[in-house]
């Protein structure tokens, strides 16, 4: 914020915005913002507006030809929204398709992290049988075993999931594809986890031996594969914990359906089901920081320059252009959608 407005530029922000994440209004103003009462006449004056998740339907109506919006999209799961930016021409940049010059998410890594971390947490937390879990504490206890963990995925999100697991003492196994990254995670947990080729047979074989199943699988920009179909929740134990993180694009359990932290759970099959969106919300403060800390140098490059030179300057910038004039500018959402051209 102060680095914006001491650059010269105008910086509004709706009162009240930052209450949430322990930000109150002085704290805006001591670093040079202007507070606005509404948050219409926010997306009204500017040209660039920064959130953390996507416009929800109220705000569908406050967008326009004129802004570019830099936040998270996930437009692959979500016709609405695609939908009402197309009719507005507004510019939608999203933070999960950004690149950094070896080819690494940059701006989805810190939620990432966040997001790992917390589904952990969250499935330990579940594992309690009067929340509909197991009833299997997750670290075990002396001449007890601890619960077997399942991490399908082995990106920023799997690894993070898994490093908390095995931290609280789980029996922890984390599927991979890439022989490569197998590798790496083989070093990184020197035996405090399992590394193994995903395939049906690991996967199969994980899942009947599972309390805990994260699902932790990252396709950028699209639709997140559905790895596990309604019938493998028969191999599962009877009240197992499944934790969608792959949620906002869609979900990597055929019966996953987007939760809120106020409801956070249902059961199918004698399975609980975990899939909160946004699970780094219910850590604002923390989540806030980290993505600032990742965001700000791309906010201050759009603010000097604006979305037209990114192509040129910074291709992996441009990478995040989901949405442009009225067209599909990212080719997973385009093929998610079914629409047979990009824009250029």
């Amino acid at each position: 914020m102060r680095e914006l407005a001491d650059a010269g530029h105008r910086v509004l922000v709706e009162r009240g915005a930052g209450v949430g994440a322990g930000f109150d209004d002085a704290a805006y103003e001591l670093a040079g913002a202007q507070l606005v009462a509404q948050a219409a006449d926010v997306w009204s004056a500017s040209e660039l507006l920064l959130k953390v998740k996507e416009p929800i339907e109220p705000e569908y109506r406050l967008l326009h030809d004129e802004l570019t919006l830099f936040t998270y999209l996930h437009l692959a799961p979500n016709r609405p929204l695609t939908e009402a930016l197309l009719r507005a021409g507004t510019t939608a940049i999203a933070y999960e398709t950004v690149e950094d010059t070896q080819g690494h998410l940059p701006l989805l890594a810190p939620m990432s992290e966040v997001a790992g971390r917390l589904a952990a947490q969250a499935g330990a937390y579940f594992l309690q049988d009067p929340l509909g879990g197991p009833g299997v504490l997750i670290g075990g206890v002396p001449g007890v075993a601890p619960a077997n963990v399942l991490v399908v995925g082995g990106g920023v999100v799997g690894t993070h999931a898994a490093r908390v697991a095995a931290g609280m003492g789980a029996e922890v196994t984390i599927l991979e594809r890439s022989l490569d990254r197998l590798r790496e995670l083989e070093q990184l947990f020197d035996g405090r986890a399992r590394c193994l080729m995903s395939n049906a047979l690991t996967l199969e074989r994980g899942l009947r031996d599972a309390d805990l199943v994260i699902g932790a699988v990252l396709i950028p920009g699209a639709l997140a594969p559905k790895l596990v179909t309604r019938e493998m929740l028969g191999l599962l134990r009877p009240h197992s914990v499944l934790v969608d993180v792959a949620i906002d694009q869609g979900g990597c359990f055929a019966t996953s359906r987007a939760t809120t932290h106020g409801a956070p759970t249902y059961e199918i099959d004698g399975i609980l089901h975990y899939c909160v969106a946004n699970m780094p919300g219910a850590v604002p403060a923390t989540s806030t920081q980290a993505l600032t800390n990742a965001t700000l140098p791309y906010v201050r490059r759009l603010a000097e320059r604006g979305i037209a030179p990114a192509p040129e300057a910074d291709p992996g910038l441009a990478r995040g252009l989901n949405v442009a004039a009225g067209e599909i500018a990212y080719e997973p959402v385009a093929e998610a959608f079914g629409a047979t051209e990009v824009a250029a």
